[in-house]
């Protein structure tokens, strides 16, 4: 009996030792946030705001792909959406710049409750050319509908403005996009403590044995493309403000890959792995460029920028499914448990 005990103590101590070293990590972190941009300069601040929209896009894929199981390579065109809705009200309207982002994730909601609709009948593959096929749609929307997408010339996009402040910066936009992608990481981590993340989940494992248990498939997987649709728009948003001209060419399938690649190398189902996942592969063709400059080549190292970040970018995916299926959030939980218990090794 004290055995049993002395053994519950220790895992209440050891769970309670656990969250504290959460909490005091996520503590290092919002100071880390707060200070980085009064130490960066406008390179890094610029890669910041980057980072900060494709965790954003990258948080929505994963709420469809890695934890209700329905591949999409659709992603970039319903960032497309929201990228030309908030264009559309701040030319047209001139509505304040978070009614435009909402604005912008609810029209792509709704691009996205019309893609999930075969949904229900088809999946895996053939789920992923239908979502491909409605990219190629979209972006033939996008590239010919002139009065509301201005065709190959595009849109431009005002400086957003709150308050009479002109977000017109990469230090001011830090501080309206990492809060907004904040938000959205939160909403998306308390989701899965819920009915319906729960539903996501069982419909990822078995969706038969899903729909046998009572949960509604269609509705259930709907939702999942219309708050990953959701998620793209207000990325797609936060795009536009950021480079201030949207074009149909913003937005190619490269780029649906670019997010389907983030959360595989971050970790498909978790939180952390689409974090981890944008974080490093925004910084992949950063470091590409690096690389190319280096080099000693008689050509223009743009030229031959794009292809190779291609052939990275599918490197990337298949080194990561065959040597770590659990991404980088797995190799980041390891090196935790490693300095965790390293004191204790023999």
């Amino acid at each position: 009996m004290r055995i049993g005990t002395a053994r519950s103590s220790y895992r209440h101590d050891e769970a309670l030792f656990d969250s504290r070293t959460q909490y005091a990590w996520l503590a290092i972190l919002g100071v880390a946030l707060l200070g980085f941009p009064f130490v960066a300069d406008e390179y890094w601040l610029y890669l910041a705001c980057l980072v900060a929209i494709n965790i954003a896009s990258a948080t929505g894929l994963n709420i469809l792909t890695g934890y209700t199981g329905l591949v999409s390579l659709g992603q970039a065109a319903f960032m497309g959406i929201g990228a030309y809705t908030v264009a559309a009200f701040e030319q047209k309207f001139g509505t304040p710049v978070l009614l435009n982002l909402l604005a912008g994730g609810f029209v792509a909601m709704l691009g996205g409750l019309v893609v999930g609709l075969p949904s229900l009948r088809v999946k895996g593959l053939y789920l992923a050319i239908s979502t491909i096929a409605a990219s190629v749609v979209l972006h033939f929307v996008f590239a010919n509908w002139h009065s509301v997408t201005g065709g190959h010339s595009g849109i431009t996009v005002a400086p957003a403005e709150i308050l009479g402040i002109s977000f017109d910066t990469s230090f001011r936009l830090y501080w309206l996009f990492v809060p907004i992608t904040i938000m959205m990481v939160i909403g998306a981590a308390n989701l899965f403590r819920t009915r319906i993340g729960r539903a996501f989940i069982a419909i990822r494992d078995r969706d038969i044995s899903a729909e046998v248990l009572g949960i509604p498939l269609l509705r259930y997987k709907l939702l999942s493309f219309g708050l990953s649709s959701f998620y793209a728009g207000v990325a797609g948003g936060m795009w536009a403000y950021f480079f201030r001209v949207v074009t149909p060419e913003s937005f190619p399938l490269l780029m649906s890959i670019f997010f389907l690649a983030a959360i595989i190398v971050g970790g498909m189902g978790t939180i952390l792995g689409a974090i981890l996942g944008a974080i490093f592969m925004t910084m992949v063709p950063e470091a590409l460029k690096l690389i190319v400059g280096w080099l000693p080549l008689s050509t223009d190292a743009t030229l031959i920028l794009s292809p190779v970040r291609t052939i990275v970018f599918g490197a990337l995916i298949v080194g990561f499914l065959v040597f770590e299926p659990l991404g980088l959030q797995e190799i980041w939980r390891r090196i935790r448990r490693f300095f965790h218990l390293w004191p204790f090794r023999a």
